[in-house]
């Protein structure tokens, strides 16, 4: 089987992708065998409803509005929207894979920029391309710890840095919510308290008194307190990681800007930060099909709540969903590229495979066969 596509099979397997799922480690096996495979069963089901949720919130939204609204975004969207997305993809990309290679180079598992860029972008589009909106960063990480000896750090240094960019973007829309009038504006004092005691839990957990026990749950904090001060509060990276945020998060606002000017929205930009914001954090619901469902329910709502029409907001986020699937293209080329060079290097694998096993049997020296009298 293609390496490549081995991959890909593996890490929509991890996300519960498929009963026919087992975990890696053979403890985990066994445990699923003696409890007759719940736990493979259980994943299944959340990746189903995963995407029934996404497919759900598009049929409501289909019902109440009509696809009118949706095609009529779909058609507005012209040659300069395009250019203009794919230019402020490059920017994030890079900003985004300059994170990750940091947050890698931290817990010993050093990426190169280079191949960082091409891997960030091969992993955006199978995100945009594929349900669930995770497979892309799974991949990535499985492919990346393989590639370095080690499947878990190269797991971890991603789910860290996609981690520490969503909770930079949830910093900025408090910030940006408190300041600006948006539908939810009322509600962000009792918003603010919850997000300011959880940044003290996650604090006190940092830099509590690490756990001494031999359960899994306090390996996994030990890990998680290690990882975080090695790859995301080192002195020397961790200003970097959030600049690369804060820019990330800003192309992400730039975008809808743009998709809500190519689809006709007129309003202020001043009041179309705070509705980008919402629609962005709603992005991170993983209940979707290729990031199609809750944003778009969720920027249907925002645009009636503030006036500006359902219909305006579906259209809106349609058109910013083609925006940035048409910006994560270059990320099928190198998806592409990666899986015929693969496929080439097995093939010439197999191919000197049996070329030294003809060899072999030339090489057995030839023996009579005798002669019954």
């Amino acid at each position: 089987m293609n390496p490549t596509h081995r991959d890909l099979r593996t890490s929509y397997r991890a996300v519960g992708g498929g009963p026919g799922y087992r975990p890696g480690p053979p403890e985990n096996v066994a445990a699923e065998k003696e409890t007759g495979g719940e736990g493979a069963m259980s994943r299944a089901a959340w990746a189903y409803m995963r995407v029934l949720g996404g497919a759900a919130i598009l049929a409501i939204l289909f019902c109440r509005l009509g696809i009118g609204a949706l095609v009529d975004g779909l058609r507005t969207i012209s040659g300069w929207s395009l250019v203009a997305a794919a230019a402020v993809a490059f920017v994030t990309t890079v900003c985004s894979a300059w994170r990750w290679s940091l947050v890698a180079r931290g817990l010993g598992v050093a990426v190169p920029l280079r191949g960082a860029i091409a891997a960030y972008y091969r992993s955006q589009f199978l995100n945009s391309a594929l349900p669930g909106g995770v497979l892309g960063d799974v991949h990535r990480g499985l492919q990346h710890g393989r590639d370095a000896g080690d499947v878990s750090r190269g797991l971890r240094a991603v789910g860290w840095e996609r981690l520490a960019g969503q909770a930079v973007q949830v910093v900025l829309a408090l910030i940006v919510l408190l300041v600006l009038p948006s539908p939810v504006h009322s509600s962000m004092p009792a918003v603010l308290a919850i997000a300011v005691l959880c940044v003290l839990g996650a604090v006190g957990l940092i830099r509590g008194r690490p756990p001494r026990g031999t359960s899994r749950w306090d390996r996994a904090l030990r890990t998680a307190r290690a990882d975080v001060r090695a790859g995301l509060l080192a002195p020397r990276t961790r200003a970097a990681i959030v600049l690369s945020s804060v820019v990330v998060v800003a192309g992400h606002m730039t975008t809808f800007l743009i998709a809500a000017r190519t689809a006709g929205a007129t309003a202020p930009v001043l009041q179309m930060l705070p509705l980008a914001m919402l629609v962005l954090l709603a992005m991170t619901v993983p209940t979707n099909i290729g990031g199609w469902g809750p944003r778009e329910g969720v920027a249907a709502w925002l645009f009636a709540a503030a006036g500006l029409g359902a219909g305006q907001g579906l259209a809106v986020a349609a058109v910013y969903g083609v925006l940035v699937l048409a910006a994560s293209l270059p990320g099928a080329a190198v998806l592409a590229i990666t899986w015929l060079g693969s496929g080439n290097r097995g093939s010439m694998r197999a191919a000197g495979s049996q070329s030294e096993g003809l060899a072999g049997k030339a090489d057995v020296p030839h023996q009579p066969v005798p002669v019954a009298a």
